[in-house]
């Protein structure tokens, strides 16, 4: 089944060029791009794509506001943030929004084409060593985090306590296989774990998961490595 996605660029020729790219793969279709925020909310609200591509720096609505709408409604599109400028506070931003992913523009095409699958896949594209580096560079930072609101620190209440432990391993930045090992549990029984929370808080992924782990406090800047 073919992934259909959608481009949103102020600059016609990298939006031009990036759709070509995505668009001569057999299992992605490019079905709209748009040159602004308001436009590919409009966009997406006509052809429903499954991925956008969302720039950030745009005139009438900006990426971020974008992607916090368009994944604000139901059944809305994965957003695979791109943008030419490698700022933590713009990484935050866009994950704080609802983004599954975030890259720069200058990515290897072979990249941008794993990413995009990934993301349509129900996955995040940062890697757990990315997300820890972020979040916690954002959390020691003068601009840190925010407090989690009572409905969060409500929804924890409906995790189990392996659930909970999960998410906290989740937001250390480990891996399914590092979490399996050092629970001395099953892959799969991690994997079910993760599902069982995000569906539980209402989140997309593993980044998200991050995010409200910061959030509520159970996770810190700079973890300690688990044991080994």
């Amino acid at each position: 089944m073919s992934v259909t996605v959608m481009v949103v660029d102020d600059q016609s020729v990298v939006r031009a060029g990036f759709a070509a790219v995505i668009d001569a793969e057999p299992d992605l279709t490019v079905v709209a791009e748009a040159g602004d925020g308001a436009a590919a909310i409009r966009r997406a609200a006509e052809t429903a794509p499954d991925v956008v591509v969302m720039d950030v720096r745009m005139p009438e609505l900006d990426g971020i506001a974008a992607t916090r709408i368009l994944t604000g409604r139901e059944n809305g599109p994965r957003v695979l943030v791109l943008t030419t400028f490698d700022l933590d506070a713009y990484v935050f931003d866009a994950l704080r929004a609802g983004a599954s992913g975030f890259l720069l523009k200058d990515v290897h095409a072979a990249e941008l084409l794993h990413a995009i699958r990934v993301v349509a896949a129900g996955e995040a594209v940062l890697a757990p060593s990315a997300t820890r580096r972020l979040i916690g560079h954002y959390t020691a930072g003068p601009a840190g985090g925010r407090r989690a609101t009572a409905d969060q620190a409500h929804a924890l209440e409906r995790l189990t306590e392996r659930e909970r432990l999960v998410l906290t391993l989740v937001a250390s930045g480990l891996n399914n296989a590092e979490i399996a090992a050092q629970l001395a549990i099953t892959v799969g029984t991690v994997k079910s774990h993760v599902n069982a929370v995000l569906r539980k808080l209402g989140l997309r992924d593993r980044v998200q998961a991050t995010i409200l782990a910061y959030d509520l406090g159970l996770a810190h800047p700079q973890p300690p490595a688990p044991a080994r």
